[in-house]
C-alpha cells in the first residue's frame, strides 16, 4: 500500500472540514502533560511537559489537542508557558483546539460553567482567542440540557459571535449520543476515543455518518490507551482500565500477526487509523519530546495490504459484541 501521509517528506495538511483549518493527519494528545498519574499511571514533570511542547512547535505535526480538564487546568497552564516564550500567540500554521468541562468539583454542566471554562482556558492558554472549542463529555449531562436555552452549546455560540472562539467541537465517549450531537449540524468537528482501534470499531456509525455530513473526524486514543503501543504482555490495559481476557487475547493473536508480516504493533495501529479518508486526524498522547519522532517514523512505515484482513478477523465481530462496548 502506498503512503499518502506525506509529501516532499513532510505530513500533508487537509481541512478541518469546513472550519477553513488546515491540519495535518496527526495531532498531539495533550491530556498526559496534564500530569495525571490517577489515569495513565505515570507522572510528567513540568520541564519533561515544557520540553514536549517546544518540540511539537519545532515539529511536522501542527495540530494540538488539550482540554480544561486535563490535570484540573494543568495541561493549559503548561502549553500557555511556552506558547509565552514563543511571543503569546499560537504560531502561524499551527492549530491548537481545547475543551470546555463541567465544573470537575460539582459536576455543574451549565451555560455559565461553559463560560467560566472558556475564560480559564484563555487565561491559563494567554490567549485572545481559542481556534476550536469542544463540548467535553457531554455524557455527563443531558442532550436536553446541553442544546436549551442558554445552555453550554448557547453559551460557546455567543463566544463564537463575541469572537472568543472560531470553531464548535464535541468530544465525547458512548457512539450514539456523538450522533445525535453531529445530527443536529451545530458542530463542525467531534472527537471518538477509544472506540474506533484495531481492538474497538464501536465508532463505525459516528465516522460514517460524521464523514457524510463534512463534520471532521478526530480519533483519539488509536493505541486504546497503550496495550496496542507497549504490546499486551507490558500493559494489558484498554481505555485506562484492566483489559478483558478476550481483548487481551485478541492483543496477542494482532501482535503475532504484525510479526509475521514484519511491521510492529504499534504501527499497525496507528496506521489503522491513519489509513482511512474519514479521519481527517488522529490524536496520539504524547509525555515525553522524544515520541514526537517515534510517532512520525512509525507513520513514514508502510503496512502490508495482506495484513489487513488478518487483523480484521481478529476484531470483534460487530458493535454489539460485549467488548466492543465495554468503554
Amino acid at each position: 500500500m502506498t503512503n499518502t501521509l506525506f509529501e516532499n517528506g513532510r505530513l500533508t495538511r487537509r481541512p478541518m472540514g469546513s472550519t477553513g483549518l488546515m491540519i495535518t493527519p496527526l495531532c498531539i494528545g495533550c491530556a498526559p502533560l496534564g500530569n495525571m498519574p490517577e489515569t495513565f499511571a505515570y507522572e510528567v514533570a513540568e520541564e519533561q511537559a515544557l520540553e514536549t511542547v517546544r518540540a511539537f512547535f519545532n515539529s511536522d505535526i501542527n495540530f494540538l489537542d488539550t482540554a480544561y480538564s486535563y490535570g484540573d487546568g494543568e495541561s493549559e497552564r503548561r502549553i500557555g508557558l511556552v506558547i509565552k516564550e514563543l511571543g503569546g500567540n499560537v504560531p502561524d500554521g499551527y492549530v491548537l483546539a481545547t475543551k470546555a468541562d463541567r465544573n470537575l468539583q460539582t459536576g455543574e454542566f451549565t451555560g455559565a460553567q461553559f463560560m467560566r471554562s472558556v475564560e480559564r482556558s484563555l487565561k491559563l492558554l494567554g490567549l485572545s482567542k481559542l481556534q476550536l472549542v469542544h463540548i467535553h463529555d457531554p455524557e455527563h449531562t443531558t442532550f436536553e440540557n446541553v442544546m436549551s436555552k442558554g445552555g453550554p452549546l448557547e453559551v460557546l455560540q455567543q463566544c463564537q459571535r463575541e469572537g472568543l472562539i472560531e470553531h464548535i467541537g464535541v468530544a465525547g465517549g458512548p457512539i450514539d449520543m456523538e450522533i445525535k450531537y453531529v445530527e443536529t449540524g451545530a458542530f463542525s468537528a467531534v472527537v471518538t476515543h477509544n472506540r474506533y482501534t484495531l481492538l474497538n470499531r464501536s465508532a463505525e456509525p459516528l465516522i460514517e455518518i460524521a464523514s457524510k455530513r463534512g463534520v471532521a473526524v478526530l480519533n483519539a486514543a488509536p493505541y486504546g490507551s497503550g496495550i496496542l503501543a507497549k504490546g499486551p504482555s507490558a500493559y494489558p490495559r484498554y481505555a485506562y482500565q484492566d483489559a478483558g481476557a478476550d481483548l487481551v487475547d485478541r492483543a496477542f493473536k494482532m501482535e503475532a500477526a504484525c510479526k509475521q508480516h514484519g511491521v510492529s504493533l504499534a504501527a499497525a495501529a496507528l496506521h489503522f487509523s491513519l489509513r482511512d479518508p474519514r479521519i481527517t486526524s488522529t490524536i496520539v498522547g504524547f509525555s515525553k519530546p522524544e515520541r514526537l519522532a517515534q510517532t512520525i517514523e512509525l507513520a513514514h512505515q508502510t503496512i502490508p495490504d495482506a495484513l489487513w484482513p488478518e487483523l480484521d478477523a481478529l476484531a470483534p465481530k460487530s458493535v454489539g459484541d460485549p467488548e466492543a462496548n465495554r468503554f
